[in-house]
């Protein structure tokens, strides 16, 4: 697998799990010091009522939160519900997708330095209602979607979209 270096201002979708515990994500990637990073910094400083972005961090207890690294922001799509909605978007699914860059991490795709920024657009379900199944989405969707950026393992997928744009299908989309 080819490790890019050149990953600043790539994006990248990924998709974990199935509905309603699903998890959709979009990443943005960017290195330290560059307009991306800068876009990124302002997404973090810029919370509005209800789309509180976050700094994935983990630990036992608050106290020992750690900062994940690279420096991960996960901003929603939609406005976090009380209950255990509130519970999976800033629970399990940044735990996920902690993992998720971690795994990218140990494989030695990125490094897990400061040097790289990823903003993480984050979509959970209203209706979601597993942790664990919601945090392992988060993983597999983040996990996808940076070896996408990092490693481009999408390019076939890619062409294959290009000879099939004719006849192309989404699940919100019920046309012809």
């Amino acid at each position: 697998m080819t490790r890019r270096t050149d990953i600043d201002g790539r994006i990248a979708q990924g998709w974990g799990g199935l509905a309603p515990n699903g998890v959709h994500l979009n990443v943005l990637a960017a290195r330290r010091g560059s307009a991306t990073a800068a876009a990124i910094t302002t997404a973090f400083t810029s919370p509005t009522d209800g789309y509180t972005p976050v700094l994935a961090c983990v630990g036992e207890d608050q106290p020992s939160y750690v900062t994940l690294n690279p420096p991960t922001v996960i901003l929603t799509k939609s406005r976090a519900m009380e209950g255990i909605h509130e519970t999976l978007i800033f629970g399990a699914a940044p735990v996920g997708i902690a993992q998720g860059v971690l795994d990218v991490v140990a494989d030695g795709l990125t490094e897990p330095d400061q040097d790289t920024l990823l903003l993480v657009s984050l979509w959970v379900d209203g209706a979601a209602t597993n942790e664990t199944t919601v945090k392992n989405a988060a993983r597999q969707a983040m996990n996808a979607a940076l070896r996408e950026i990092v490693a481009d393992e999408h390019a076939e997928a890619r062409a294959t979209l290009v000879a099939a744009r004719e006849t192309l299908r989404h699940p919100f989309y019920g046309g012809e």
